[in-house]
């Protein structure tokens, strides 16, 4: 018997039914579980105080899923509308919890929730081929948001370089993420917050965060290939430097060009955008947060608003 007491009674979803975290039943024989054989994504749920949050940029999430699935060819279980439409049953849910207190609202009184989902190749007795016919899996949750510390913001965190050993299909949003769990065991033993890593020499990306370098007021980052999952601030990013007149570029970026840098970023769903002032114990430029940080987040918090 699995023992599911320690989870909080969060709503979740999994394939067309509505119930509780510890409720919740996959098959052990699900490819998820057997290979990490799925896609996932995590929205970042923004709100005000008595209000439900609302997903930013769902439609740049849509289709990242939909480029997911297809290179790895798991039908899509449902259309953009129907995806929507259980976001918003499970926001509501939590903000109905929320808003009734108790121990089941305090789980879920944060304004700002991480909305979760992933979808696996479905049932199946063990076999690596791609089996056709089976239905996949889908999961969905909201959990708090975890943002970064008050301190973190003021002044910027510490990271850890390493060559990225990771394969080569970096632009899945795969759940077999045993390579992520080994590069941020890096810098978590290390007490920094990331792992920026390199691959034959140029700049990928970091365990969960895309890495931007700011050299003389350009914000640069890697270019969108296979080696790099694009992250949905890549455009938010793009989008916000054009707004504020600050000029961006992707391109290959060499290591020496990184340690070189005025400034280094970090940008994820529940990072948002994060400086970087310390790298393999040397400070980034004047070891504080720079101002091409402070123009992005305070952009950053604006489009929050706005979503």
């Amino acid at each position: 018997m699995i023992d599911t007491s320690h989870l909080p009674p969060l709503p979740c979803y999994v394939s067309g039914e509505y119930t509780t975290l510890p409720e919740a039943r996959i098959s052990p024989l699900d490819r998820g579980f057997i290979f990490g054989d799925g896609v996932y994504e995590g929205i970042a749920l923004y709100g005000q105080p008595g209000q439900a949050p609302r997903p930013f940029r769902f439609e740049q999430h849509m289709a990242r899923l939909e480029r997911s699935l297809a290179e790895t060819r798991i039908p899509n279980p449902h259309t953009r509308d129907e995806w929507r439409q259980i976001a918003m049953q499970l926001i509501a849910t939590y903000h109905q919890m929320a808003s009734a207190g108790g121990k089941q609202g305090t789980e879920a009184a944060a304004t700002d929730w991480f909305y979760y989902f992933q979808v696996t190749r479905g049932v199946a007795l063990r076999d690596h081929p791609m089996l056709p016919g089976l239905t996949p899996t889908v999961f969905a949750t909201c959990l708090p948001m975890k943002p970064p510390t008050d301190e973190q913001r003021q002044k910027g965190v510490a990271c850890v370089s390493a060559d990225d050993f990771r394969w080569k299909k970096a632009h899945i949003k795969s759940i077999s993420l045993l390579g992520a769990v080994f590069s941020r065991q890096i810098s978590f033993e290390q007490g920094a917050l990331e792992t920026v890593m390199f691959r034959d020499g140029f700049l990928s990306e970091a365990a969960a965060s895309n890495v931007w370098v700011v050299k003389n007021g350009v914000v640069q980052g890697p270019p969108k290939d296979n080696l790099v999952l694009e992250g949905i601030r890549y455009g938010a990013i793009q989008a916000l430097c054009a707004q504020e007149g600050i000029g961006f570029e992707l391109r290959r970026i060499p290591r020496a060009e990184v340690m070189a840098a005025d400034e280094l970023m970090l940008s994820s769903a529940t990072k948002e955008v994060l400086p970087i002032t310390t790298l393999d114990g040397q400070p980034v430029g004047d070891g504080r947060p720079g101002p091409v940080y402070a123009r992005l987040y305070a952009a950053y918090q604006r489009a929050k608003t706005a979503a």
